[in-house]
């Protein structure tokens, strides 16, 4: 188990804006400002939300920042305080819709580091979205939040590997939920839940698969210095919650729940959400770590008999070696890579 400085400031959360830490106050408590230079961070989905913070935050380490947003014009707006550093900070169009869009944005960032990157963090994802296909013929959550990151990491994977020094491993995090809990187990007989769409359970397995792409990179590469781990970010208002009627329903079920009280403290602010994130992609506790569930910046534990939806902790299937290798395969199956 890694040790946790933050666990006290996490044991009474009283919401938004508490105590808890922010995704800033961990690059300083690390000591990491202007420390980075000579390191090159990828992130997805930066024009708002967590991926927004999490640049604001990395953006003081002196690291270069490669970052990806489906709207550049959106992106550079959102950014425009720290993307004038042309030095620094360099956008790339990617639409995770897009298989294609994925592999040219890859070559385009191979290209732009000279086949060396230290941390990839995979934070874009869209939310509880009524059905739908992508251009490849996937269901949108499951090509968005998982599909195109699997692609992104096989297609960076070398210039990750080639950039791990003994001091300085390379990092992979993922971006997942404490929703991955109601999926159980991926569909893999049907994928896309044709005939028996459930907006909740669709974003529920793409989340698991991001803990099982996690754990797997951990399997296969983390002897080669490169280490991976997942992260729930915890609650907070983002741009990811698109509000039709039946997301509104659903959260107003919450609203009127016994436990609104409990779940109202828990809420972070975005600062606050992407600081898990930000820990898993720089720590120095958890240099040479992976394979690993983080949420609150610590390591997430089993959940408790009796937990409620909001409580933490992973459910058993959480790490599944052979769900895992299953996940694996079926994804490079489905994004046409052949992995060696």
């Amino acid at each position: 188990m890694v040790s946790n400085r933050y666990a006290a400031a996490h044991a009474n959360p009283k919401g938004a804006g508490d105590a808890r830490p922010t995704a800033d106050q961990i690059v300083e408590d690390e000591g990491l400002e202007g420390k980075l230079l000579d390191k090159i961070i990828v992130i997805t989905g930066c024009s708002s939300g967590l991926g927004l913070e999490t640049t604001r935050a990395l953006f003081k380490t002196g690291a270069r920042l490669f970052l990806t947003a489906r709207n550049l014009e959106k992106a550079r707006e959102a950014l425009k305080d720290v993307s004038e550093d042309k030095q620094r900070i360099q956008i790339f169009q990617l639409d995770q819709t897009s298989l294609d869009s994925v592999r040219k944005c890859a070559g385009e960032i191979n290209k732009a580091a000279n086949g060396k990157l230290n941390i990839l963090i995979c934070n874009a994802g869209v939310w509880r979205l009524p059905e739908g296909r992508t251009k490849d013929g996937f269901e949108t959550q499951w090509a968005v939040n998982h599909l195109s990151h699997f692609l992104l990491f096989q297609l960076l994977k070398p210039s990750l590997l080639a950039a791990s020094t003994p001091a300085f491993n390379s990092r992979v995090v993922v971006v997942a939920s404490m929703e991955h809990r109601e999926a159980k187990q991926i569909n893999w007989e049907n994928v896309n839940l044709e005939g028996q769409y459930d907006r909740s359970r669709a974003y529920a397995q793409s989340k698991l698969a991001n803990i099982y792409m996690a754990n797997e990179i951990e399997r296969r590469y983390g002897g080669n210095g490169l280490h991976a781990l997942a992260v729930h970010p915890g609650g907070a208002a983002t741009g990811i919650q698109k509000m039709d009627w039946a997301n509104v329903l659903f959260v107003i079920k919450k609203m009127v729940s016994p436990r609104v009280r409990t779940v109202m403290r828990m809420v972070k602010s975005p600062a606050q959400a992407a600081g898990t994130q930000v820990w898993a992609a720089i720590s120095h506790e958890l240099e040479g770590v992976g394979g690993k569930y983080l949420e609150d910046c610590q390591e997430s534990e089993p959940v408790k008999k009796g937990y409620h939806g909001d409580d933490a902790g992973y459910e058993s299937f959480t790490y599944n070696k052979e769900a895992e290798k299953k996940c694996w395969i079926k994804s490079c199956e489905q994004v046409g890579f052949t992995d060696s």
